[in-house]
């Protein structure tokens, strides 16, 4: 390293008052490649202002978009075994998860949290895309399965945002039967009388699809969300045909039936809401009638 660089240069920052420019105070849009401010990107909650692309969100953010004021309480869910299978590819399972962790700072692909949307009483699962692949695993169905114990001791609202690649490979079958776990864990939720709402978002792939994710009272999806069971170029290599253009886009199963709605992100609270109060309307506490006056036929004589 010359002196230039060294010293030189260090000097003339200080004389100056230079200050090093953070490396993530823009965002290139994925869709449109436009340049972006990040502090502009997160006050749009992530939807670029150019082209309307949804990018993809944390579990945090959207527990803090959803619930009134950002306020909400986490709850722990179950403890799973570690690795029961240890597993090894190209690097060991519990590698993996330790990755994983430190780069989400979360334990697994799910946060379950409770409080006010609208004034009413909700449970939130939100699943976290950065943690594998939001892939599923034992702690998931076990997170889907504390959510909805909770909103039936609560007797309130599930919402789950979903977004996944599949079932977790690390945990083979074990991650297979998180599909049934899921399945019934909703099910304790509707014969409870309660709505179960679900948003799916980029992308949702495999299992959650097969199993959970479609079962929702309402279906929500976020605008370009690609959704499917397998990716489209298995589909078409199995066929042995073309796909339609935007074939697993939420556009294209809007138009088929298969959602119900497509909701921009800056509505969806709103939306929730709205929805929370059509499904549980608010209990009305009648009082009862008065008790008749006795009469004179009443009285009993000795």
């Amino acid at each position: 390293m010359s002196w230039l660089t060294e010293f030189v240069r260090p000097k003339i920052r200080t004389l100056l008052g230079r200050k090093d420019v953070p490396e993530n105070l823009w965002h290139q849009c994925p869709s449109c490649q436009q340049m972006i401010f990040q502090r502009d990107l997160e006050t749009n909650l992530k939807v670029c202002m150019h082209c309307g692309h949804h990018m993809r969100a944390t579990a945090r953010e959207r527990l803090a978009w959803t619930f009134d004021d950002g306020a909400y309480t986490l709850i722990d869910t179950p403890r799973v075994p570690q690795d029961p299978l240890r597993f090894r590819d190209s690097k060991r399972y519990s590698d993996r998860l330790k990755e994983a962790r430190e780069k989400t700072k979360l334990d697994e692909a799910i946060l379950v949290a409770h409080g006010q949307l609208g004034g009413r009483k909700v449970v939130v699962a939100a699943m976290d895309y950065a943690f594998m692949g939001g892939s599923m695993g034992a702690a998931v169905g076990e997170g889907i399965v504390a959510a909805a114990k909770l909103a039936v001791l609560q007797k309130a609202p599930l919402i789950i945002y979903v977004t996944s690649g599949g079932a977790r490979m690390q945990e083979g079958a074990i991650s297979l039967m998180q599909m049934p776990r899921t399945v019934i864990a909703t099910q304790m939720v509707k014969e409870a009388g309660l709505p179960f709402l679900v948003v799916l978002t980029d992308n949702t792939f495999g299992g959650v699809t097969a199993s959970f994710a479609m079962l929702g009272d309402i279906q929500i999806g976020e605008p370009g969300a690609i959704i499917g069971f397998t990716g489209p170029r298995v589909i078409e290599q199995t066929v042995r045909e073309v796909l339609p253009e935007g074939f697993q886009r939420s556009e294209y199963l809007y138009d088929h039936g298969i959602l119900d709605m497509i909701v921009i992100r800056a509505e969806m609270r709103a939306t929730l809401a709205r929805l929370v109060d059509m499904l549980q309307p608010p209990v009305i506490a009648v009082e009862p009638p008065p008790a008749p006056a006795a009469t004179s036929t009443d009285l009993v004589t000795v």
